[in-house]
């Protein structure tokens, strides 16, 4: 299957005379790519490109900041555990633990459920895309208190085509966001699509399905993925969403404030809004500090326009066991896929 489809991929690359950029935007998905050294395997004008698909990655510093602050200032923290190790301007999660804050490692929002049994003012930082956002919208209903920074998806993509630093000319669009919204809002994006699994032979056919779209001029989006995502998603998972959240301004790593974006708690559950319950912890955080420059690029290889090898501090002191940066630290993030993966 591979072979003949590689084949399919070089005999259609022909026929395109310029480069072709394809992003993917699924953390999942850099890492199949990488594993599979499917980049390697790609004619010379066909460049998969990684996107901003890290939920760790694309959470704003000042987000950061906030909850290392909350954790210093004697509240409860629960995250999923990559998180536990972002640096910050106040240092990490992690950090505050070693200095006698209460943080907590988790796997899921029921073990934050239970943890606050015991600890009534616990926080639970919320990330991630539409994938994760339904269960963190249930702990909500349960009385889960939660510092939310879920994303809505698409708004990036459109934010990327709008933005035009790097020419886009097709989206390898990630599989577990499209389960939970379907394929139907794909199409307010006007640039060729596939929805794909995870497999190497997924994203080989992802690709070719890309590159007939381009060779043919006839941007569309394709489904590639039908075993798991249907063209309505997965009705109950966002009805659960927006129970709980509505759309907001979205703070970005790398793009800032992405319009239409975010997922902020509704008024009916401010009550366990950390942003609003913990105002006065907040509002005394030096924000400037999180803007300060470093030499870390993730926010440029989020958006496409570095490699993580184009980082001054990629494998320079920034490494998986002492991340400067997010991408390095997520296991889904582009710097730390390839310094796993590279070679």
């Amino acid at each position: 299957m591979e072979k003949e489809v590689l084949d399919k991929i070089h005999k259609t690359a022909a026929k395109i005379d310029h480069d072709v950029n394809l992003m993917e935007v699924c953390g999942t998905h850099t890492q199949a790519i990488a594993r599979a050294g499917l980049r390697s395997l790609m004619p010379k004008n066909v460049h998969l490109t990684t996107g901003p698909g890290c939920p760790v990655c694309v959470t704003a510093q000042e987000d950061i900041d906030a909850i290392v602050s909350l954790a210093l200032g004697g509240i409860p923290v629960a995250t999923y555990g990559d998180m536990m190790r972002v640096p910050g301007a106040f240092g990490s999660l992690d950090q505050a633990r070693e200095k006698g804050a209460k943080v907590f490692d988790i796997y899921s929002v029921e073990e934050a459920l239970k943890i606050q049994k015991g600890n009534s003012n616990l926080v639970f930082f919320g990330l991630g895309f539409e994938t994760t956002a339904p269960m963190t919208a249930y702990a909500i209903q349960k009385g889960l208190t939660v510092y939310s920074t879920h994303k809505l998806f698409l708004p990036a993509m459109k934010a990327l085509l709008e933005i035009g630093e790097l020419k886009i000319d097709g989206y390898i669009c990630p599989g577990h966001v499209s389960a939970i919204i379907g394929t139907r809002p794909y199409e307010e994006i006007k640039a060729p699509q596939v929805i794909t699994g995870f497999n190497p032979d997924d994203i080989l056919l992802a690709v070719y399905m890309l590159l007939e779209q381009i060779a043919n001029d006839d941007p569309k989006v394709e489904n590639e993925y039908q075993r798991v995502v249907h063209p309505e998603g997965n009705p109950k998972a966002l009805a659960e969403i927006f129970e709980v959240f509505e759309p907001g301004d979205g703070n970005w790593r790398g793009f800032g404030a992405i319009p239409g974006s975010g997922l902020d708690i509704k008024k009916k559950y401010e009550a366990q809004n950390a942003k609003i319950k913990y105002k006065s912890i907040l509002d005394k955080v030096d924000f400037t500090k999180s803007r300060r420059k470093t030499a870390c690029k993730c926010g440029e290889i989020i958006r496409g326009l570095k490699l993580p090898s184009q980082c001054p501090v990629f494998q320079k002191g920034c490494t998986p066991d002492r991340p400067i940066g997010p991408c390095m630290v997520s296991v889904e993030g582009a710097c730390n896929v390839e310094y796993r993966y590279g070679k």
